[in-house]
């Protein structure tokens, strides 16, 4: 017997598998894959997964007061065995084709667009701001969501209202901005910096409210910087997927991004480092342990 047996799938993103259970419930399960400039990588990163569901739960229970989520459950007797711990049960949505993306540094596309224009997302930012200084407050900057193995294109505001209503945009921004402001508190509190992350949202009919989807504030969907090494002007350290590409990036590597080849396989010191950086995020973040999830986790 397998863990599909009984279910029907539904869709397979880059990281996630979807399926439909008989009682047409549905269950979202993260694997380890690892995707980077829209690759998915040869190695899968160990225990990726659980701990990309472990946070998002964390984060869905915080953040339930300013936006409604898909989260029925995690330990639902409905998901495999085989699953447990990478696998919740969720809401069906009517997704909205937009990743709703906010900063409150600059960095990465942002700063490309940037020195490129003096905007990000067609929001003027003041002159002379350099890698990693922070923003004069946090900005909707929204990307296009592209089909497994495009790219992401970040638009303006204006490309969102004309796609999806100006009611719904601005619905998307306020949300946003309210999730992200909340986080970021969160996370100073414990000493990490959240520069940018991007939420997913979807409506279970058309007429009702935005419901957050997905996953939720993970390194793989934010950037997370630890804020005593914070200093602008350069590449940030970072507790998330930066450090993959950074590295598919370098000269060891060998990697033409441009080239049209896909990207080498991760050396074992890379893996093995990416694992740390997500256990590290997840337990800074939350103070709980990861060796203790998904049963009975408890203060660290």
């Amino acid at each position: 017997m397998t863990p599909t047996d009984g279910l029907t799938h539904v869709h397979s993103g880059k990281v996630r598998d979807l399926y439909r259970t008989e009682d047409g419930r549905l269950i979202m399960v993260a694997s380890d894959r690892m995707s980077a400039f829209d690759h998915i990588l040869d190695n899968p990163i160990p225990d990726k997964g659980r701990i990309l569901t472990a946070m998002s739960v964390w984060w869905f229970d915080r953040l339930a007061e300013v936006a409604a989520n898909h989260l029925h459950s995690w330990d639902d007797p409905l998901i495999p065995v085989a699953w447990r711990g990478r696998a919740i049960v969720c809401e069906a949505l009517q997704m909205i084709p937009v990743e709703a993306v906010a900063r409150g540094y600059l960095t990465g596309s942002g700063l490309l667009d940037y020195r490129a224009t003096g905007e990000v997302c067609g929001v003027p930012l003041p002159a002379g701001l350099v890698d990693g200084d922070r923003l004069p407050g946090p900005i909707f900057t929204p990307a296009s969501k592209a089909e497994l193995g495009a790219h992401d294109e970040n638009v303006s505001y204006a490309t969102v209202a004309a796609q999806v209503g100006e009611t719904t945009a601005a619905e998307l921004r306020d949300v946003t901005l309210r999730l992200y402001t909340t986080a970021a508190d969160v996370a100073r509190e414990r000493g990490i910096i959240l520069a940018d992350t991007k939420f997913e949202f979807g409506r279970t009919d058309p007429d009702g409210p935005l419901v957050l989807g997905d996953e939720v504030l993970t390194p793989d969907s934010s950037r997370f910087w630890p804020a005593g090494e914070w200093e602008p002007g350069h590449a940030q350290a970072s507790f998330d997927k930066q450090y993959v590409r950074d590295w598919l990036l370098s000269p060891e590597s060998g990697w033409d991004r441009h080239g049209g080849t896909p990207p080498p396989p991760l050396p074992d010191d890379v893996v093995a480092a990416t694992r740390a950086r997500y256990v590290e995020a997840y337990e800074r973040l939350t103070g709980l342990s990861f060796a203790e999830w998904p049963g009975g986790a408890r203060q660290a």
